[in-house]
């Protein structure tokens, strides 16, 4: 064990018993020996218990934890606060710049115990009226849990996209001579990559080498950015050949059973094995194959398609922007309509709106809506709490009124698959419920979610009518994209939803569309790809 990782132990049991309330004086010792004992340069496994006790800042009872952990690798006093301590909370003690204070805040107020979770809020805007914080801290530590996830292996492909697409103009700027491209997960647009793959004719060591460059510093491994980068170097006449096995899942090139030969170009192993060409993102099943095969793919639904957006937040409940700010941003970038769906009054971590305050949210819609003359309208929703029993929070006269309810489980996720389904179904059946919101409540890379059988689910939507939300937050992506042809085959609509809490969040839509098109997705199987008529037929068809 070497001097830091002695070091670390130290200061994560000072920081664990600060969050739980420990002796001051014992926490500052032990803070203090981490700051010491990370300085030395002997090895401390090596010393004896009178040349530790040298050691400035290190006292009889830090000597007898450094024998402890000499002798069997293992701190007793730490393990015992590790043990009743949620094994998020300690991961969150990781996140640089997030103390134990903070920590201990987001723990005991807002029952956060997930850096997923933390993020979420950070993009929910629920820190910024908690004492010590604000927008700039809220801001900045949204920030370090982005980077927090980039460096820990598997990312969000939303959080390394953009990334991924500058490094490729550097590389084609750099080696302007050869082919290089994007591929593997990241092409695919898996909505969870491991590294941005890199094709490339060009010599791989002289190409690491100059990622080494840009990343101005040593690195024991390739990454850009703090992206892990896999490199796989080809000769230019197996280019489209190796492009084409990266870029599709097994299940596909199975089905396909193309001979590995001599392709420089992807589209040219589509011509001549006479197939219509699949986009990478769509290469995931047999049936992409066979639909190519057969000239019968479907019209995947596209960004340009998404007509309006449903489901989103204003600072009637946590969201950063005013109702007129996130309608006139909605408008102003070219979409129909807006559905608010500000939280419901369960939901008191959101400031969920009581029933006089969606009144007043009402009349103050009612008062946009007039102002608008290009036939812009802003639709009186909801996200409407699934109660434990899965009931909703208003009672049925009241949530009749609203002219689209999307029902979510924020709370009591800890279910069994019965409880969970029993929940979900009751709220299906509600006739006053319009569109099932967040499907699971997963938090991709944080939180699994309850678990469901979903194809149960998608029948019981299927029966009533209901519409399942395909949550476009990175985060969420949820109902997962594997789940969607049931969904078609049973009629039930999908609608990609931003689950906006800001007004740009809006544009999280393209991350749902990327993922509704790996599931075959068509813009007439997506609700809010309706124009603005449509969109108002469907509403007036729930009263």
């Amino acid at each position: 064990m070497s001097n830091k990782e002695i070091a670390r132990k130290f200061n994560l049991l000072g920081k664990v018993m600060e969050l739980h309330d420990e002796n001051p004086f014992k926490i500052r010792s032990y803070t203090s020996a981490y700051a010491s004992l990370r300085k030395v340069s002997s090895p401390l496994i090596e010393m004896s218990e009178d040349e530790l006790s040298e050691i400035k800042g290190v006292g009889k009872a830090i000597v007898g934890k450094i024998i402890e952990l000499r002798d069997t690798g293992n701190m007793s006093t730490l393990q015992r606060y590790i043990d009743m301590t949620p094994a998020g909370i300690l991961e969150m003690l990781l996140i640089r710049g997030f103390g134990p204070k903070k920590v201990k805040t987001m723990w005991n107020q807002l029952n956060i115990t997930t850096p997923g979770e933390l993020l979420l809020a950070c993009q929910e805007n629920r820190l910024v009226e908690l004492k010590g914080f604000g927008m700039k801290t809220q801001k900045a530590l949204e920030q370090q849990l982005e980077f927090y996830f980039a460096s820990r292996g598997q990312v969000h492909y939303a959080y390394v996209i953009d990334d991924a697409n500058s490094l490729l103009t550097l590389l084609q700027d750099r080696f302007p001579q050869e082919l290089t491209e994007l591929t593997g997960e990241i092409r695919r647009m898996m909505p969870i990559v491991n590294a941005i793959e890199i094709l490339t004719t060009a010599q791989e060591e002289e190409m690491e080498a100059y990622i080494m460059e840009l990343a101005e510093e040593t690195l024991d491994s390739l990454s850009y950015h703090g992206f892990a980068v896999e490199i796989t170097q080809v000769e230019e006449e197996y280019f489209g050949m190796e492009q084409f096995e990266k870029s599709a899942s097994k299940e596909f090139l199975a089905a396909a059973d193309i001979e590995y030969e001599a392709y420089d170009e992807e589209e040219s192993i589509f011509v001549e094995w006479d197939l219509a060409y699949v986009e990478p993102e769509y290469r995931e099943s047999a049936k992409a194959y066979d639909q190519s095969k057969s000239g019968t793919l479907p019209n995947l639904i596209t960004n340009e398609d998404m007509l309006g957006a449903v489901h989103n937040h204003s600072t009637y409940s946590d969201g950063l922007h005013t109702l007129k700010e996130m309608s006139d941003y909605t408008r102003d970038n070219g979409f129909q309509y807006l559905v608010m769906s500000d939280h419901s009054k369960a939901a008191f971590y959101a400031d969920g709106l009581k029933e006089d305050q969606v009144e007043a949210q009402w009349t103050e819609i009612d008062q946009i809506n007039a102002s608008y003359e290009d036939g812009f309208r802003v639709y009186k929703g909801i996200e409407a709490d699934i109660l434990n029993d899965g009931s909703m929070d208003y009672g049925d006269d009241f949530l009749s009124q609203f002219e689209v309810v999307v029902a979510s489980i924020h709370s009591q996720l800890n279910m069994d698959m019965e409880k969970a389904n029993r929940r979900l179904i009751k709220a299906i059946e509600n006739p006053h419920t319009h569109i099932l919101g967040h499907m699971t409540g997963r938090l991709l890379l944080s939180r699994a979610g309850y678990p469901i059988d979903h194809e149960l689910i998608i029948d019981a939507c299927a029966a009533n009518g209901m519409i399942i939300e395909l949550n476009a937050n990175p985060q969420r992506l949820d109902m997962d994209w594997t789940m969607i042809p049931r969904a078609l085959d049973k009629g039930v609509m999908i609608s990609i939803n931003p689950d906006a809490h800001v007004r740009e969040s809006i544009h999280y839509m393209q991350y749902g569309v990327n993922v509704a098109r790996k599931a075959g997705l068509t813009k007439e199987q997506c609700l809010n790809s309706k124009n603005a008529s449509d969109f108002a037929k469907w509403v007036a068809s729930l009263s």
